[in-house]
């Protein structure tokens, strides 16, 4: 980021191909609705660029990037007050010669979602920062303005509640 912002516009690219998979995960699975999801992925994107110049290395890029999102997420439900949007099923499970198996891993998806959308929110939001962006506890508490032992917890029940979905079946 600090070569995008001293002019070196091939930096962006860079930035956007590493953090686009997983800042697209997170922020679709806190809306649900891939439309919304693309517009606000992409004011994220806006805001990286309009704040270029201002930029300065305070912590990880990554960090500051899923501290935009944070806050853009935050928006958007301040902005629905926290309307409850259908999920749309985007799960794809790898097409294997076992009809058998292929079903059980659906099932254990499914059940994996369902567990995933019947977190509480801090709880979700802890876990997909942590898995989908990769972020530390402590990178965690900075996104989302929480201690560290909090979000620790916080992910600690949060996989407990989700093996124990998933196992369940």
């Amino acid at each position: 980021m600090a070569a995008y912002r001293d002019g070196n516009a091939a930096a962006f690219d860079t930035l956007y191909a590493r953090h686009r998979g997983p800042l697209f995960r997170y922020v679709l699975r806190g809306v649900k609705l891939r439309a919304v999801a693309e517009e606000l992925y992409q004011e994220i994107w806006i805001r990286v660029i309009e704040a270029r110049r201002r930029y300065a290395a305070t912590a990880r890029f990554k960090t500051w990037l899923y501290t935009i999102a944070h806050n853009r997420l935050v928006d958007y439900w301040r902005r629905k007050e926290l309307t409850v949007v259908g999920a749309e099923d985007e799960t794809v499970v790898d097409g294997a010669a076992d009809p058998a198996r292929h079903a059980e891993a659906r099932e254990a998806l499914s059940r994996f979602a369902a567990a995933l959308e019947g977190l509480p929110h801090a709880q979700r939001e802890a876990f997909l920062l942590h898995e989908e962006a990769g972020l530390t506890a402590l990178e965690i508490a900075a996104v989302t303005g929480s201690e560290s032992e909090a979000v620790k917890s916080r992910l600690r029940y949060a996989v407990a509640k989700l093996k124990a979905a998933v196992d369940d079946g």
